[in-house]
């Protein structure tokens, strides 16, 4: 029998043990679920609904406490948030991803500090949700280039908010999301202590409701009445992670080459309509075409068999020491011709950043071998019919990289990508939502052509029209809308997102300003 201590009853036992825990491990335990459920809205899970939640559990973490706190409580909910999210880095090593982790939850201990500052002002949902804007600019842009990946924007590929995209890009879709979460935050804080029905709480509901809904009616534009038919091919690679070019030389190359006769093939049969144009992946050839003439031959061979060009992926040599990742076209007749650089590197991937420190620090670092230089131009090459607008994989979650495309004339999209290192992790899915979203923000039919998976067609509505498993070869040919009119998103550029960088700061000035006066 238990013993029941004088003064105390059984209803408010419960209550008494959970006045003892410390409030800073409630709200500890708070900031780590909404990093947790913000990771839900992400692909492969992809529930959107999830952002606004997640956004609104952090903003409720953070209310009411002193800056010193909300960096701790802004880090862990960052943490607790990328550490899932970004759990496709862990092929290249843990350490990596951990430090990678460590490093980008940094920002979000910044957010949070200037978030509870700004919540002692009038309007702080507004402000918080600029904020957002500015740690996600911030994140895109620090260090060595910055790391994009994992914005609020990015989990909503496909969603009542991915119609903002198209009025201001990226950054207007995480602000809405944010705006959402924080507006949700304000109701609970304004309800929790006393239920009541005002102008205040109406207000914040009524526009908790209104945010998504108005993303709903964005209007996009229309279809133009043109269309381009592009064979898309995915030729598999014969290793898994580091090692997906396995020991035997040219076997990437020859399954993207096979591919496209099994193509050809089809399309004499009748099984497929005949292409304008075919897309291989990014280094869909393993060895340099301009210095092999085997890699001339296979690729050339492909190009006379299907009887069109096509957009290879090579990496391409220059000099002793460097390298270039390459979109290049190949025409059935006259060979290799126009191409693109990439121009947005990856770090510690494509190149070594501070090499003589890095390679000290870590042999790990030598894995990169020869150093990739960027291109200096956008990727608009005519092909056949049409002028393709050339991403290559990272790129595709860089805002400026895409606009640049698409203002040079790009149209429709081709995100030329490999993730064999990644294969069967939540990078292809995650990648893959960037493609929706881009679709949108500018109106322009995407191709993504991967050695690996996921492949896929993406209207410009952001619907998945087709997309290929991972892992296996696949090829097909579908028919896209060339769209040439642009969204207000392509007109403005950046205008929006500095818009709401400078309500944010402006904000977070005011309230250290009011502070020190206080």
């Amino acid at each position: 029998m238990a013993l029941k201590i004088a003064g105390e009853s059984p209803s408010s036992a419960p209550a008494a043990r959970a006045a003892r825990v410390p409030h800073a491990l409630v709200r500890l335990a708070g900031s780590v679920a909404g990093g947790l459920v913000l990771f839900l809205a992400f692909p492969p899970i992809g529930w959107w609904f999830c952002a606004p939640v997640g956004v609104a559990l952090l903003a409720l973490a953070l209310h009411g406490v002193r800056v010193r706190r909300a960096a701790w409580l802004g880090y862990a909910g960052g943490f607790a948030f990328l550490l899932p999210t970004l759990a496709w880095v862990r092929p290249i090593g843990d350490d990596a991803w951990l430090a990678l982790v460590g490093i980008e939850s940094l920002f979000w201990a910044g957010l949070a500090c200037a978030a509870v500052l700004v919540m002692r002002l009038r309007l702080w949902p507004l402000w918080v949700a600029c904020l957002w804007v500015l740690q996600e600019w911030a994140r895109g842009r620090f260090p060595v280039g910055g790391f994009p990946w994992a914005r609020l924007a990015f989990s909503q590929g496909r969603s009542p908010y991915t119609g903002f995209a198209a009025l201001g890009g990226a950054p207007l879709v995480s602000f809405t999301v944010a705006l959402t979460g924080a507006l949700l935050a304000y109701l609970v804080i304004r309800l929790v202590p006393r239920p009541r029905a005002d102008r205040v709480v109406a207000g914040t509901v009524l526009g908790a409701i209104a945010v998504p809904v108005l993303g709903l009616a964005v209007p996009l534009p229309g279809d133009e009445g043109r269309t381009v038919r592009i064979g898309v091919i995915q030729g598999n690679v014969p290793g898994r992670g580091m090692d997906f070019l396995g020991d035997e030389p040219a076997v990437v190359l020859r399954n993207h080459a096979d591919e496209t006769h099994r193509l050809a093939e089809a399309v004499r049969a009748g099984k497929l309509p005949r292409p304008d144009i075919v897309v291989w992946p990014e280094n869909s050839t393993d060895i340099d075409p301009y210095q092999s003439e085997f890699a001339r031959e296979v690729i050339d061979s492909a190009a006379k068999d299907v009887g069109v060009p096509i957009l290879v992926g090579a990496v391409v040599n220059i000099g002793a020491d460097h390298r270039v990742t390459r979109g290049l076209v190949w025409d059935p007749v006259t060979g290799p011709g126009a191409y693109y650089d990439k121009r947005q590197l990856v770090p510690f991937g494509e190149y070594t950043p501070f090499k003589d420190v890095m390679l000290a620090l870590s042999k790990r670092a030598a894995l990169v071998g020869r150093q990739s230089l960027p291109g200096d131009r956008p990727g608009a090459l005519r092909m056949g019919p049409v002028t393709v607008g050339t991403v290559e994989c990272y790129e595709v979650a860089f805002d400026g990289v895409v606009r640049d495309t698409v203002e040079a004339g790009g149209t429709p999209l081709v995100v030329q990508t490999n993730n064999a290192t990644y294969a069967l992790t939540n990078l292809p899915p995650q990648q893959l939502a960037m493609s929706q979203l881009r679709a949108v923000e500018h109106n322009r039919a995407v191709i993504t052509a991967a050695t690996t998976g996921i492949s896929a067609y993406v209207d410009p509505a952001g619907r998945v029209e087709w997309r290929t498993p991972e892992l296996v070869p696949g090829m097909t040919v579908v028919t896209v809308p060339i769209r040439t009119k642009n969204t207000l998103a392509s007109e403005v550029g950046a205008l929006p997102e500095w818009t709401l960088i400078l309500m944010g700061a402006g904000a977070a000035a005011a309230a250290i300003s009011w502070r020190r006066k206080s």
